[in-house]
């Protein structure tokens, strides 16, 4: 066996090392049993375990253990050594016996054991006898923490009347103390402030019911709990924490109404929706818990309904039906309240709902006129002669019977003007004959007033209803084109026809067709009843000819079934065109068009071509005209946009004939090109003596006024109003004189600009192109 094998042994021997009285003193007072050491038969190491206590402080070192080789002979000749964590300075050992000592204070939650090397060294060889064996101390706890809720303050909820038992909260406490070791880090928990509604369990902290509780009593506790460590012995460290516990609703109370009598009143008037009055039922709950919906109940629920408000949980009565003073004046209604959302857990201790009585009373009111219906429907025969009946309506007034009432028709002066009404009895007469065809209805409104308050004005709707009679006979419902061939054989069907009628039957429009019985016995058609509202026009004879004959009237009687039955007369037209089988509508069209006008085909196409000839003169002679106006009109604007010459250079006047082209005032035609601007400054002289030599009275100005008055005379495309064209002239025989500055250079060498000079910085440079000038002019 080696030596690490020898420290995992358990055994323990019986044999007590002897310590010293004062160690056996620092010794853990808690401790009932002797140190043990693993004893080795052989070579090898014993001791006991090592245990140093927390906390301990001393002035000496305090004894943790001893160790003792097999080979020591207790001579004097083996030594002891340790190293490791804290060797030589927290821990020392006696190298003599192998006693060990702590020196310093031991901290177990920072450090709670230590790792050292023990050796037994030969005192003459100074070699170890032993091989290094490690030593382990342990830190022996001591109660040096006090317990911690590291959650509180703790808040928790539980519905009101829960039983007894039932866990609200569990609380927990921590201790920094060792929990291997000793009760130091055993807590107990109990209650200092709760009782008698919560209890504690000790070991768990979990906070129970104590009693049932009321929330509408009271619906908020505090309670403390203690946590002690120490199992609660003597000299133990406490903590605290306290619970808010708050208790929730539920709906254990049933609604109540404030009062068992209620008095209300409403205006006849009132119209219906409107509040009569409020009730309110009290719950002690909150919440849902407390939301109630309210009914009516007895006989009085047509008149009146009631309605929750959600958010103030009221009940509001409304009206219902209109209410009338005269009929009745009170009412005594009956209102109940029931929660909405109940527990069956509360039904077998009482019902959860409430009644209370209401009184209502009517208030009476002036009111206006009430007829006797809302709507009136009646009936005239259409075609009644003016003044004739057509019905009566009638309205009172509910204060006062006796009190008379003024009718009137509104709503649409048409309405008026065929019907009026008798405003003292009501009776509603026409005042023209009315016709269904035009309108089968009529709705008018017609008021009541009081005759005592003119203010009181009620309405009621009449409708009149058109009866029919038959004063409309049948007729085609539209124009027959007919068409037959020339070889059409007797018999064949050339038309269907149909009618109409504007009259309403009950039973059914029935039509009879039948040809006019003077031309029944020699016409060329017949006329077949098909029984169904229809008849089919056939030949009598086989063959027609257009040339003999090409149109053919053929007079159809029409009768209805109307009492009394009424006829007409409705005209068919054929035509006879030239074809074999097939009738083409087109060419018949044509044909007959062209007998009617009693032209043949030949000279109509004659009278085309000179319809076509004609209006082909008239485009040509309009377009000529168009680009005869177009021409001197364009040439015109032409020449004026040429007139217009812009130049940036002041020249010498009229008589200036450089700065501006005169040709351009002597022909019609100008062509557009770019003159460079010319440089006066250089040619100032010259230019001013040769516009001396225009003016006024020159040749070429009146003969250039006489060109253009002659255009104007000819010209027939010219706006008619006549032009006033001005022709001004400066310098030489104008009135005004020149007011060119090129006149100036008579004067200009003599003119002194020094005067400039005195003007000041702003016109210093004016003044040096001045000085400039005249010395150049010098």
């Amino acid at each position: 066996m080696n030596f690490s094998e020898l420290l995992s042994l358990t055994l323990m021997l019986v044999q007590l090392w002897p310590c010293s009285p004062s160690m056996q003193n620092h010794l853990p007072q808690n401790t009932h049993q002797p140190f043990t050491a693993v004893r080795r038969v052989r070579r090898g190491w014993m001791w006991a375990p090592l245990f140093a206590t927390e906390e301990q402080t001393s002035v000496v070192p305090i004894y943790v253990g001893q160790l003792q080789s097999n080979l020591d002979k207790q001579d004097g000749n083996l030594k002891y050594a340790l190293t490791g964590e804290g060797a030589g300075n927290i821990f020392i050992i006696d190298e003599n016996n192998g006693t060990i000592y702590v020196t310093q204070k031991l901290d177990r939650e920072k450090k709670p054991f230590y790792t050292l090397r023990a050796q037994a060294i030969n005192r003459s060889t100074q070699l170890p006898v032993e091989p290094d064996s490690e030593v382990i101390i342990k830190v022996r706890d001591v109660n040096d923490h006090e317990p911690q809720f590291l959650d509180g303050p703790y808040m928790a909820t539980v519905p009101e009347m829960s039983p007894e038992g039932t866990s609200v909260i569990q609380v927990t406490a921590t201790d920094g103390d060792d929990p291997s070791y000793g009760n130091s880090a055993r807590l107990l928990y109990s209650l200092i402030q709760g009782q008698p509604y919560f209890s504690v369990e000790p070991k768990t902290g979990v906070i129970r019911m104590a009693s049932q509780m009321d929330r509408e009593t009271k619906d908020q506790y505090l309670v403390i709990i203690q946590a002690k460590d120490m199992v609660g012995q003597a000299g133990a460290f406490s903590a605290t924490a306290t619970v808010t516990i708050n208790l929730s609703d539920i709906n254990d109370n049933p609604p109540k109404f404030q009062q068992r009598l209620y008095y209300m009143a409403v205006s006849e008037e009132s119209p219906v929706g409107t509040t009569v009055g409020k009730v309110f039922a009290e719950d002690s709950d909150i919440g849902d818990n407390a939301a109630m919906n309210y009914s009516i109940e007895g006989d009085s629920s047509d008149v009146f309904d009631i309605i929750t408000n959600n958010e103030t949980q009221e009940g509001i009565i409304l009206l219902k039906k209109r209410v009338d003073y005269e009929s009745k004046r009170r009412y005594s209604i009956g209102a109940k309240v029931v929660n909405r959302y109940i527990d069956d857990r509360f039904l077998k201790e009482e019902p959860f709902e409430d009644k209370t009585v209401v009184k209502i009373n009517v208030e009476d009111a002036d009111e206006p006129p009430v007829f006797t219906m809302e709507n009136y429907v009646m009936e005239i025969a259409e075609g009644a002669i003016s003044g004739s009946l057509v019905g009566v309506v009638t309205a009172r007034d509910p204060d006062d019977d006796n009190s008379p009432v003024r009718y009137s028709i509104v709503h649409g002066m048409h309405l008026k003007r065929l019907f009026s009404i008798n405003e003292h009895n009501g009776t509603i007469i026409t005042t023209k004959p009315l016709d269904r065809e035009v309108a089968s209805w009529h709705n008018i409104t017609v008021t009541a007033t009081e005759t005592r308050n003119p203010e009181k004005i009620s309405e009621a709707n009449v409708h009149i209803q058109v009866l029919d009679i038959n004063d409309h006979a049948p007729e085609f419902p539209k124009y027959y084109e007919t068409f037959v061939c020339e070889n059409a054989v007797s018999g064949q069907l050339i038309q269907s026809i149909s009618a109409v009628d504007q009259d309403d039957s009950a039973e059914g429009h029935h039509f009879y067709f039948s040809l006019a019985q003077e031309v029944t016995n020699n016409s060329l058609f017949t006329v077949k009843d098909n029984q169904d509202n229809t008849a089919g026009i056939f030949t009598a004879k086989s063959g027609f000819r257009r040339q003999e004959q090409i149109f053919f009237y053929l007079p159809i009687l029409i009768q209805d079934n109307g009492t009394p039955p009424l006829t007409s007369t409705n005209t068919l037209t054929v035509t006879v065109c030239d074809c074999d089988t097939k009738v083409n509508t087109f060419y018949c069209r044509y044909g007959a068009f062209m007998y009617s006008m009693g032209l043949s085909t030949e000279a109509l196409v004659a009278v085309l071509a000179c319809i076509l000839i004609l209006l082909v003169s008239f485009l040509a002679i309009l377009a000529i005209r168009q680009q005869r106006k177009k021409s001197p009109f364009s040439e015109k604007m032409e020449e004026f946009r040429e007139n217009i010459v812009r130049y940036d250079d002041e020249g010498g006047g009229e008589q200036d004939t450089e700065a501006f082209d005169i040709s351009a005032l002597r022909t019609r035609t100008v062509i557009r090109t770019h003159k460079p601007r010319k440089k006066v400054t250089a040619e100032i002289h010259s230019l001013y003596r040769q516009s001396l030599q225009v003016g006024p009275d020159s040749t070429t100005f009146r003969q250039f006024i006489s060109e253009k008055l002659e255009e104007a005379n000819v010209d027939p495309s010219v706006p008619p109003y006549d032009s006033l064209q001005t022709y001004a002239f400066e310098g030489t025989g104008s009135l005004a004189g020149s007011l060119s500055s090129l006149d100036s250079n008579l004067s200009d060498a003599d003119q002194s600009y020094d005067y400039l000079k005195d003007w000041g910085p702003h016109f210093k440079n004016l003044a040096g192109m001045y000085a400039s000038h005249r010395t150049v002019v010098d």
